[in-house]
Parts: structure tokens; sequence; C-alpha cells
């Protein structure tokens, strides 16, 4: 399925190495100022060229075919598209015999009866997380005042990131990452218990994006070894402010109005040049697979914005799910 959210919803479409990519945004409000240059901060975050990402490169601003007009968005579905243009597709010959370890190539080959567009990972590809740094543009603005910032905190197992990164290069081997997320001024008291939570909504969209593997809330997987008069967070006042934050800003799957925070566990790209004994469906036997072409050595590096796109989406669908039911409680 290539569609998320419930009021705000969103829908991704495009290859890799297709024509274009894009999204279209359903549910937006009327009347939010959009304009061109909105795109710019977040979509230069987003693209390759510091050390350790591709050598692809490509212009990525938008082209908004409707739901704009005059600088503001008019209520009607927001449809974006960027075109790809450096693209160099035989480099992904070789996958279709003999599918890169980890990658989805095998899976796609068969969940697509053969025809899945492979060319640059075609759907794939973390190049289709542009619709979704294009389609958090906007859903920030429906966010705010709350302010959604995501950082890389360390990769390959160590907080010293321009260290493992060099290391990795000259092995031609890649690394991954942790995220962390903070939501500053989150809205209180959105999320929809049991199944569309806040911790349930943000985790959906979350593992959406290419190479994610995990994601805890506050304190996480380290509660499991706490005791419950240490890890309750006492209130200290009317608003609803804690002493300590061990929950995340989130009870019950909902906001409490407390600092939202959560970290993402990004695996290392499949596409590695150090060479690999795989399975040949050509020969029918094992062999050696040097992955060659223009990859990221470490993916984590580019994600901080995806991260606090998919965030934002997923947020600004609960905020206005409660403003459905609850009007401009918010």
């Amino acid at each position: 399925m290539n569609s998320f959210g419930v009021v705000f919803r969103i829908s991704i479409f495009g290859e890799s190495h297709g024509p274009a990519i894009g999204i279209i945004v359903d549910g937006c409000p009327p009347g939010i100022e959009l304009k061109p240059d909105d795109f710019k901060p977040d979509l230069l975050r987003r693209k390759s060229g510091g050390r350790g990402t591709t050598e692809r490169h490509e212009p990525d601003m938008p082209e908004i075919l409707s739901g704009v007009l005059n600088g503001y968005t008019t209520g009607s579905p927001l449809a974006m598209t960027t075109g790809n243009k450096d693209t160099i597709s035989s480099d992904y010959d070789a996958f279709r015999d003999i599918p890169r370890p980890g990658h989805a190539d095998f899976v796609a080959g068969i969940k697509h009866s053969g025809y899945a567009d492979l060319r640059g990972s075609g759907h794939f590809s973390g190049r289709i997380t542009w619709g979704l740094v294009a389609a958090g543009v906007l859903a920030k603005k429906i966010c705010e005042p709350a302010q959604i910032t995501a950082s890389l905190v360390s990769a390959g197992g160590s907080s010293d990131i321009e260290k493992v990164i060099n290391e990795a290069l000259v092995i031609h081997d890649t690394i991954g990452g942790i995220i962390e997320c903070r939501i500053k001024n989150p809205p209180n008291a959105i999320g929809e218990p049991f199944f569309y939570s806040f911790e349930s909504a943000v985790s959906h969209i979350i593992f959406s994006i290419p190479a994610v593997k995990g994601i805890e809330f506050g304190s996480g997987f380290a509660a499991s070894a706490m005791r419950g008069s240490i890890h309750n967070d006492p209130i200290i006042n009317e608003k609803g402010d804690t002493a300590t934050n061990n929950a995340g800003g989130i009870n019950g799957g909902i906001t409490n109005g407390n600092e939202v925070y959560f970290r993402t566990a990004v695996k290392p790209a499949s596409s590695t040049g150090v060479k690999q004994t795989t399975f040949s469906f050509r020969k029918k036997e094992m062999t050696s697979l040097e992955v060659k072409g223009r990859h990221d050595a470490c993916i984590a590096l580019r994600m901080p914005v995806i991260v606090e796109a998919a965030t934002a989406i997923a947020m600004a669908d609960l905020i206005m799910i409660d403003r459905a039911i609850h009007g401009n409680r918010l």
C-alpha cells in the first residue's frame, strides 16, 4: 500500500530511475501559505553531496501541479512531483540475477511476479522519501507551534560520526546509525488508542522509511529493567509538566504536553562495496558479488529530515482527527 493517513492522507508514486517521483496530499486544509521557497531548507537537507553520501545529484525542487493558488492551499488534493535526471540504470543490471543480500531485490521480484522496476532499486529506493520530505513541509505548518527536530546521534555504533564514516569509506563498506527526534511544544491529548495511538501512528510511518529497523519512545527498552516507582513521571503542576520524562511525552497512547522524544535505528545500506558470497539465480550456484555504482556509505546521514517529515505527517493527521472529534479544542 502506498498511502498513509486518515484525514491528512498522503500517497506516494514513482520509481528511482523512472521519469519522476511524487506525492499527493489529500485532506489538506485550505488557506495555508505555501511558497516554493518553503521547500528548499528541508529538501537541501535530504540531498546528497556530503562525505559518505551518494554522488547522485538531482535538482529536487517540486513542481506543484494542483492544490495551491496564489500562494495558499485551496483545500483540494495537492500534487507535487520532481524529475529524475541523474540516473545510471546499468549499475543495477546484475541484481535481477544476483539479488543484493539484505536488499529488496529478491522479494520485490517475487512480490511483483518479475515485473518490478529494479533500476536504482525502483519503488524500494530511498529516493522515494523525497515525497515524504515535501509533504512534511506542509505537515509542519499544520503542527505549529510544535517544533520537530531530529539529529543523527551515532553512526556505526560510535558518537564520533566523522571518524567511522571515514573508516567505512576506506574499506568500501556501509554503516547504520541512531536518529533521535524531539517534539517541543506538542499539542496536548492527541492520539487515538488503541490502534491509532500516537506511538502507533508515528511508528507506522517511520517504519515505512527504507532501512529503519527499530524505534523506542522515552526510556524505551531500558524501561523493562526499571521499577515502576522510578519509571513513573511525577506531575508537578496544573499544566501536567512532569519531573522526569521516561514516558517520552506520551501516556496511554496520548500526548501529555511534555516534550515527545524517540529514537530510530537505521541499518547499514545493503549496497556495500565489500565482496560477498551469495546465490546466482541464472547460474543456479553460489557466486561473488561486489556492488558497483553510486551509493551512500551511511544512509543515516540524510535521514534526520525524513524522520522529521514523517513525524509531522503522522502528527498532522492526528491533530486533524482530534479536531474532527472535539472541534477546535486544541
